[in-house]
């Protein structure tokens, strides 16, 4: 190509309508034009830098700093890399491989990130905010300055120019539906979302300019990176306090991580990061995507949910690698083979990091298990894998704070907790206050029951069931503790037909309305030492409900179904009896039973509690 006048050409594509699709279909993204030329930029400075290690360049490389640049109505990039000549503008930027663009447009039109990367449009996302944009450029090889230049059409002009030193300089005259973007403050929010840990410095200021290979600076320079991040870092050099640092600068406002894990894997993939353990209660939708995925150091997304496993979205922290395309849409990663890889290792490497604490300190891993609990049941519940290998270090906790593994609680529950039938029962609460007199009367027994209280834990005792042999979670609420671990048939109740229906008409008569509440009157022998009357809950029906609140909707079926309790009547208590012999006569006392067994339940509230209160003040 001659050069010695100005050149015009069209840009190589098969459609004409090149421009109008980017401004149309990439506008929900356009601010990732900056990160696109930032990320151009660096690359060119590092084959620079590369280009002399090896003796391809022989001059001195100088300030390779990349520098952006607000300047009346436009933002100029530049840098000092290896530049271009005429030739590599005509390759690199006239010649865009566009075939079948419509057809591939019109299956992605809402997805930007999907078509940039595919038709490798890095350069032209510029003009998504640019009405014109100028390319200026030496190659760092002898050949004279070119300037290219471009009004958003298939047309270009193409030049020699003057330029002192090599590299290139972008120039964006920034369209009046962009101004935005001249803002100071949108371009240096912009820098450190994307550009944050870039590997070669990112300077925002004022002077543009470079006097031999040296960027004059003034107090309005601002070196927006840290070129060397942590995880670029050797562990052996670090400290913890660099660790918990670098965590800071992440999230200024949490508490101290509870540990990490770095990553540093070259082979079948490179990946480098660091993933922190965040302390965490239960509020998991609050935690969820505080994991930033970057490529080379250039950030892609914080939305890594379909990417890692979804229990790993609960972690903190920092996944780096060029495996890792910059430009796709998170449909094409999520089925790429690479980040399944990716994903598979850092699951194996969580588990292994939680597994060598416990191993190796025991009392810490204990100590942290109320954050660690929602993460390892998480990962239990979603991920098969994951649930092999946690089963060496996942504990459960019971009512008096003990913690044990799986198979340390079977063996001190097996002796007294294995029903007639041979199934062990695990007894659990969900909450302790609210089901005190159930662990009461579980523990009168001898029974330990464990505490489930977690977000997850109507979803884990199912899981825990799937896994467990010969095993049945119970929550001690849901039946007369008799009737929890049943060892024998039990004793059958004897009551004629009219004596049955006669007590549960009265004691019917007696329960107060309380909405979205059914309620069965059941007969058991108790014994004479125990309560005359308790609410139960069916273990199965209580469970989806409790899973159908979890799941925010998904089993909404069930959510409008009424709850349904038992009252279980024991017909061994004194007064009971006595209620027996005189049913017509036992009003007060009946509605005083029901009263104590809704309050044990925790169920009396409102209208209803207004009721006992005036009905226990009357018998004073």
């Amino acid at each position: 190509m001659s050069t010695e006048k100005k050149h015009t050409g069209h840009i190589g594509v098969t459609t004409d309508n090149i421009f109008p699709i980017i401004k149309k279909f990439l506008y929900s993204d356009h601010e990732i034009f900056l990160r696109e030329l930032v990320s151009n930029a660096v690359d060119a400075s590092q084959k620079m830098k590369t280009f002399a290690s090896v003796g391809e360049f022989k001059g001195e490389l100088g300030d390779l700093s990349v520098r952006v640049t607000l300047e009346n109505d436009t933002i100029k990039i530049s840098d000092r890399g290896i530049g271009m000549s005429s030739e590599e503008i005509d390759k690199y930027i006239n010649q865009i491989a566009f075939s079948g663009a419509n057809d591939f447009l019109d299956k992605y039109k809402d997805d930007a990130n999907a078509i940039i990367g595919h038709f490798g449009l890095g350069f032209y996302s510029s003009f998504m905010v640019a009405k014109k944009v100028e390319i200026i450029t030496k190659s760092y090889k002898d050949s004279p300055a070119m300037k290219w230049s471009c009004d958003g059409s298939p047309e270009y002009t193409l030049e020699e120019t003057t330029k002192e030193d090599r590299g290139t300089d972008i120039i964006l005259y920034i369209d009046e539906e962009s101004k935005e973007f001249l803002e100071k403050s949108r371009i240096e929010t912009l820098l450190k979302k994307y550009c944050r840990f870039l590997p070669v410095p990112i300077v925002f200021g004022k002077k543009s300019e470079w006097k031999d290979g040296k960027s004059e600076e003034t107090d309005e320079d601002n070196v927006i990176n840290e070129t060397n991040p942590l995880w670029t870092r050797k562990p052996a050099d670090l400290t913890k306090e660099d660790y918990i640092e670098f965590y800071k600068s992440l999230y200024p406002m949490s508490e101290d991580p509870l540990f990490w894990i770095h990553l540093n894997v070259d082979y079948p993939f490179e990946l480098t990061g660091i993933l922190y353990f965040p302390k965490i209660k239960n509020s998991i939708d609050l935690q969820k995507n505080k994991i930033q995925l970057y490529s080379n150091q250039v950030f892609v997304t914080d939305s890594v949910e379909g990417i890692v496993p979804e229990f790993l979205t609960l972690l903190h922290g920092v996944i780096d690698s060029p495996d890792i395309p910059l430009n796709v849409s998170r449909s094409y990663l999520q089925s790429d083979g690479n980040v399944k890889k990716i994903s598979n290792h850092i699951t194996k490497k969580v588990a292994d990091r939680l597994e060598e604490i416990f191993k190796n300190d025991r009392p810490q891993f204990e100590e942290k298990w109320d954050s660690l609990k929602i993460f390892v049941a998480y990962g239990m519940l979603s991920d098969d894998k994951f649930y092999e290998r946690a089963d060496n270090f996942a504990l459960l906790q019971n009512v008096d704070k003990k913690l044990f593994t799986f198979e340390e609680y079977k063996t001190l529950i097996t002796e007294n907790q294995t029903d007639k039938d041979g199934n062990l029962i695990y007894l659990y609460t969900s909450d302790t206050k609210g089901q005190y007199t159930y662990i009461e009367a579980a523990q009168k027994m001898a029974y330990d029951v464990l505490l489930l209280d977690g977000q997850l834990d109507a979803h884990y005792v199912g899981k825990l069931e799937q896994t467990f042999e010969k095993s049945r979670f119970v929550r001690v609420d849901s039946d007369v503790v008799s009737k929890l671990i049943p060892k024998t048939d039990g004793q059958e109740v004897k009551l004629t037909e009219e004596e049955r229906n006669t007590l549960i008409e009265a004691f019917k008569k007696a329960i107060p309305t309380i909405e979205k509440t059914d309620f069965i009157i059941a007969f058991e022998h108790l014994g004479e030492n125990s309560l005359p009357a308790s609410i139960t809950q069916n273990e199965f029906m209580r469970r989806m409900m409790d899973m159908s609140a979890t799941q925010g909707g998904g089993m909404s079926f069930y959510g409008e179904m009424p709850s349904s309790y038992n009252l279980v009547v024991n017909l061994d208590n004194p007064l009971v009896k006595k209620i027996q012999e005189n049913t017509e006569g036992s009003d007060d006392s009946i509605k005083q039973i029901v009263y104590l067994s809704l309050l044990s339940k925790g169920m009396l509230e409102g209208q209803a509690l207004s009721e006992f209160v005036n009905h226990s003040l009357s018998k004073i």
